[in-house]
Formats: C-alpha cells, sequence, structure tokens
C-alpha cells in the first residue's frame, strides 16, 4: 500500500468513494455488552453507553433499537489521519445537498454512514467534487 496522503487537493482527486453493499444500524448499548451473534463496524464508549455501527440484519436479529438506517460509503484514498480539510469539504459538500453525514476515520481509509434513501444522491456528490478539484496526475 502506498503512503498515507496529507495534502488536501490529492485527497480530493483520489478520494474514489465506493458504496459498500447492505444497510447499516447505529444502535446503543447502556450496559455496554455486544451480544455474542453481533460483529460491530465500528464502536464508541460514550458516557451514555456503546454506540455500534452493525449490518441492520444483526441489529434486528438481536431487537436493538436502531437510531439510524445507514448507508456505508467508503473513501478509497488512504488518508493520513493528521490529513486536515477532507472530514469538512466532504461534509460540506453533502450538506449543501442536504445530505447529513456521519464520518468514522479508520487507520487507512475516511467512512461515510448517510442515510439509506441517499445513498446514491451522496455518491455522486462525492464523484462531483472529486471532478472538480481537477485532473489526478497519477492516473491513466
Amino acid at each position: 500500500m502506498t503512503g498515507a496522503i496529507v495534502d488536501l487537493a490529492a485527497l480530493l482527486r483520489s478520494m474514489r468513494p465506493v458504496l459498500n453493499r447492505g444497510v447499516y444500524a447505529f444502535v446503543s448499548l447502556s450496559a455496554g455488552n455486544v451480544p455474542d451473534a453481533i460483529e460491530p463496524i465500528a464502536t464508541f464508549r460514550e458516557s451514555e453507553g456503546l454506540t455500534l455501527i452493525v449490518e441492520e440484519q444483526q441489529a434486528s436479529d438481536a431487537r436493538l433499537r436502531v437510531l439510524f438506517r445507514a448507508a456505508w460509503i467508503t473513501l478509497t484514498v488512504h488518508s493520513d489521519l493528521q490529513a486536515v480539510g477532507l472530514t469538512a469539504a466532504v461534509a460540506n459538500a453533502l450538506a449543501e445537498a442536504g445530505i447529513s453525514c456521519n464520518v468514522v476515520a479508520a487507520a487507512y481509509h475516511d467512512h461515510l454512514f448517510v442515510p439509506v434513501e441517499s445513498a446514491g444522491q451522496a455518491i455522486a456528490v462525492l464523484r462531483t467534487l472529486q471532478e472538480q478539484t481537477g485532473p489526478n496526475p497519477g492516473a491513466t
């Protein structure tokens, strides 16, 4: 894998958004114990409880209350965790289109969770943002 990118323009030119298959659910567990059948995509501990992002079917099977139904978009560019502006640029573009977005930054990529019904529009907005940034000098 190539090195992480820090430059905002290079990140935007190279972000290549991909819509992952499936529907994902944000749930919260007050006790903080994850049921055995649940394999979270992500977790975050808050004072109110443990937030999980899981496949919707797993949440349904475990009878967990779904707080948000989401489509999962991965920005496939290897973004540096210290890069400045990518989250803001992406969130701003989606906000201008009226699309809410929950961002999870992981070690290699940024992951966006948008309302299921807005997935196609979100991908289009992100691709437009990528194209408006200019050509990728290394692309063929």
